[in-house]
């Protein structure tokens, strides 16, 4: 008996097929594909069309395969958003959210509502892409799409919905749109109004385990499969990479490491008081009634612009070559503030990394190797940062740091944070997304009693790498000059 998870993050996608077997997670990708956003004009677009198409490849794969899917689930990643007409209809192509429709957005609503206004009701992380503003920029610009909107889904909804028909909020990614307020497990109606958009947009809003309709026929009759149920997983990428971390421990800190990085703890309520929103901490709705206490940090994304800018010039290297050159360049050479707004937007990014090294008085790198060590090194000084605001804010002192997720096949990356944090790291696994999407959707099938009881089987099936800490002294020195030349601590 299989089940199928379908995990879309920012630059790829992949269907995901699941086995118990003896009590142990067998795993086989079924279906893997470039998820490529598109540019219009000025604007930058998902091919939403085009991940409908994928899905729908995926079951086929399934079907000819022989094999007998149970259920389906769908994560991808946050805040975006289609917007559905009173007909039925997608109305236009999601923005992606590095577009820069929201430039200035955010500063201008919360100069109107006050930042404490807006994360007492939200316990959100301000980012300048959150749903809010996107939605806010769409009112202010007139948009004739916002005009004949009648329901709001975002990405794992709307791709749920093309499936079967049914219309959805999940709790995971409604949490992340910053009008979603977890005291009171609704819509916030205020801070909607505010922006000059209906309550009325917006559903039913389950949680992780929901059953949320079955395999619509016209679909079925597409692909000559059955009315195979769909289940509303943790639907934000990042909810279901933490349904994945093989903890133990109640109280545990994880990265979610890839296109972003999230570094955070599970908690039992949303934490908002004066640290949270001083640290600029989320919380982000989980499994179980979980909330993810975390904070964004910029992540793989800078490297893999960086590459994407050095395939165009012809200079066409692999990510493995990549972290070689990385590891033969000169140490603590230049670091940038990977969240630096600089860095936010696509495009050329070597010449921005350039850029913020020459303006903060650092050494300027030159060789790809030299650019990419810098985008590492600042990573792992970052998670070190990270990692001691979330001690602060939770109240809590972990023993090391649990990373899933595809970016500890950078097997440096891991090493780096390990001695940057002076605390082992535990690598593993790295489908993390997919397997907890899998996990949630075996506990709303029976199979596992709660979300502990998958984390043990998850543990017991798929290994787990140790990067315990090195030249602690020299990477302590780093540290104090990393926070000084990127001005992030007062």
């Amino acid at each position: 008996m299989s089940i199928l998870a379908y995990d879309l993050g920012a630059s790829s996608g992949r269907a995901l097929l699941g086995r118990l077997t003896d009590r142990r997670i067998v795993t086989e990708e079924l279906h893997r594909f470039s998820n490529d956003p598109v540019s219009i004009g000025d604007r930058l677009h998902w091919d939403i069309l085009r991940l409908y198409h994928e899905i729908k490849a995926g079951l086929l794969k399934a079907k000819q395969g022989g094999l007998d899917v149970q259920s389906i689930g769908i994560d991808s990643w946050a805040v975006d958003f289609g917007l559905i007409g009173q007909n039925g209809e997608l109305l236009g192509n999601p923005y992606h959210y590095r577009d820069p429709h929201t430039d200035g957005v955010m500063e201008k609503l919360m100069a109107e509502l006050t930042p404490s206004h807006i994360f007492g009701k939200t316990g959100i992380q301000f980012l300048p892409f959150n749903t809010i503003y996107q939605l806010a920029a769409l009112k202010s610009a007139n948009s004739p799409v916002l005009q004949a909107t009648d329901k709001f889904l975002m990405i794992p909804d709307l791709l749920r919905y093309f499936l079967t028909g049914e219309m959805f909020n999940e709790f995971s990614n409604a949490t992340t749109t910053q009008f979603y307020n977890p005291l009171t497990m609704s819509w916030d109606r205020d801070l909607l109004a505010a922006i000059g958009v209906p309550e009325s947009f917006f559903g039913t809003v389950v949680q992780p385990g929901a059953s949320v309709g079955k395999i619509r026929l016209a679909v079925q009759s597409e692909l000559g499969i059955g009315a195979i149920p769909v289940i509303a997983v943790a639907e934000h990428d990042t909810g279901s990479a933490v349904a994945a971390v093989p903890a133990l421990e109640k109280s545990f800190a994880y990265l979610s490491c890839g296109t972003w990085s999230l570094m955070g703890t599970e908690v039992d309520a949303p934490v908002i008081n004066e640290i949270s929103q001083r640290l600029n901490f989320t919380n982000e709705g989980g499994v179980g009634g979980t909330f993810r206490l975390l904070k964004n940090i910029m992540g793989l994304w800078i490297l893999q612009e960086t590459k994407r800018e050095w395939d165009r010039a012809g200079q066409n290297y692999s990510f493995p070559e990549l972290v070689q050159l990385a590891e033969q360049a000169p140490n603590f050479g230049s670091w940038i503030d990977p969240d630096d707004v600089l860095f936010l937007h696509a495009g050329d990014m070597t010449p921005r990394i350039r850029q913020y090294c020459q303006q903060t008085g650092q050494r300027v790198p030159e060789s790809p190797g030299e650019v990419v060590r810098c985008i590492l090194e600042s990573l792992a000084l970052k998670y070190r940062y990270v990692f001691g605001m979330t001690e602060e804010v939770s109240a809590q002192r972990f023993n090391g740091l649990h990373m899933v997720g595809g970016g500890i096949n950078n097997e440096l990356l891991c090493q780096w944070t390990s001695n940057a944090i002076g605390k082992p790291v535990w690598a593993g696994p790295a489908e993390g997304s997919a397997i907890g999407n899998l996990a949630v959707q075996w506990i709303a099938r029976g199979e596992f009693a709660d979300i502990w009881e998958a984390r043990k089987v998850i543990r017991e099936s798929f290994p787990v790498k140790v990067y315990e800490p090195a030249q602690r002294d020299a990477w302590e020195d780093a540290y104090g000059r990393f926070v000084k030349v990127t001005g992030i601590r007062a």
